[in-house]
C-alpha cells in the first residue's frame, strides 16, 4: 500500500452535521413539538436506508435536503401537514443561504490538528449547494484544507469520479496516495474507487457491518489508521 499523501473528506456526516437543535426550534414554532434526541436518533437510522444506488442519482440539493427532513420526521411519527410543510420549507431556506449541516463534533478539530501533524493535505470533496467554501470559513474550519470542492460549484456530484478526479487536480495530488473518508457507501466509497483512490467509511454507529470497505468509527481512529497506514481491511 502506497504512503497516503493527501486525504479528500466529505463534509456532512463527517466533519459537520444537522443542526437538530434548529430543526427542533423550527417545527415548534410551527406547532409540532419534537425531541432533538429523537431526530438524532432517526437520522442514523435514516441515512442507511437512503443510502442506496439509486439514492446517489442526482437530485438538486434543496430536494434532497427536504426529502431527508421528510424521511426524519416520519421516522419519529410526524407525518406530513401544513404546518410540517410550512416549517421544512423554512428550514429549507435557511439551509439555503446559510447550510443547515452546522454542528461540528468536539472531535473534529483535534482531529484535523493531528492529520495536518502528519504533514498530510487535506482536501474538501461534497456534495454541496455552493455555500460551502462560505459555510467552513463561518465554522472555522476552512483554514484546514489545502482546497475545497462543492459539487454545485464544480459541476459533478459524487459518485461521479470526475468530481473526484477535479479534486486531485487542483490539490496536485496522486490516486494512489490519496485516502477519501465519506460516511455514505454508494456515495463515498463507490465514486473513490471509480477515481482510483482508497476509501474509508466513517461509520461510528455500526451500519454498514457488510461494507468491504476500511471503516473507522471516529476520526481519531483515522488518524490512527492513517498513521499505521497499512493493514488489513477491518473496523476500528
Amino acid at each position: 500500500m502506497a504512503t497516503t499523501e493527501t486525504v479528500f473528506m466529505d463534509a456532512g456526516g463527517v466533519l459537520v452535521h444537522p443542526n437538530w437543535r434548529r430543526v427542533a426550534d423550527t417545527l415548534a414554532r410551527h406547532g409540532q413539538a419534537v425531541d432533538v434526541a429523537a431526530l438524532e436518533r432517526a437520522d442514523r437510522a435514516v441515512r442507511r436506508s437512503t443510502d442506496t444506488v439509486a439514492g446517489s442519482r442526482h437530485v438538486s440539493d434543496d430536494a434532497r435536503v427536504s426529502g431527508y427532513l421528510h424521511s426524519v420526521l416520519a421516522a419519529i411519527g410526524i407525518p406530513r401537514s401544513p404546518a410540517v410543510d410550512d416549517a421544512v420549507g423554512e428550514l429549507r431556506r435557511y439551509h439555503a443561504e446559510r447550510n443547515l449541516w452546522e454542528w461540528v463534533p468536539d472531535d473534529v478539530r483535534p482531529a484535523l490538528d493531528r492529520l495536518r501533524a502528519l504533514g498530510l493535505r487535506l482536501v474538501i470533496v461534497s456534495n454541496a449547494n455552493g455555500t460551502l467554501h462560505d459555510h467552513l470559513a463561518r465554522l472555522e474550519l476552512l483554514s484546514y484544507f489545502d482546497a475545497v470542492l462543492d459539487s454545485f460549484v464544480e459541476g459533478f456530484e459524487k459518485p461521479d469520479p470526475r468530481l473526484f478526479e477535479a479534486a486531485l487536480k487542483r490539490a496536485r495530488a496522486r490516486a494512489t496516495t490519496t485516502v477519501h473518508v465519506g460516511d455514505l457507501y454508494h456515495v463515498d466509497v463507490t465514486g473513490a474507487r471509480l477515481a482510483g483512490l482508497r476509501p474509508v467509511l466513517l461509520d461510528p454507529d455500526d451500519l454498514y457491518p457488510e461494507a468491504d470497505c476500511e471503516r473507522v468509527r471516529s476520526l481519531q481512529a483515522l488518524v490512527d489508521l492513517l498513521r499505521r497506514d497499512s493493514g488489513p481491511i477491518g473496523y476500528a
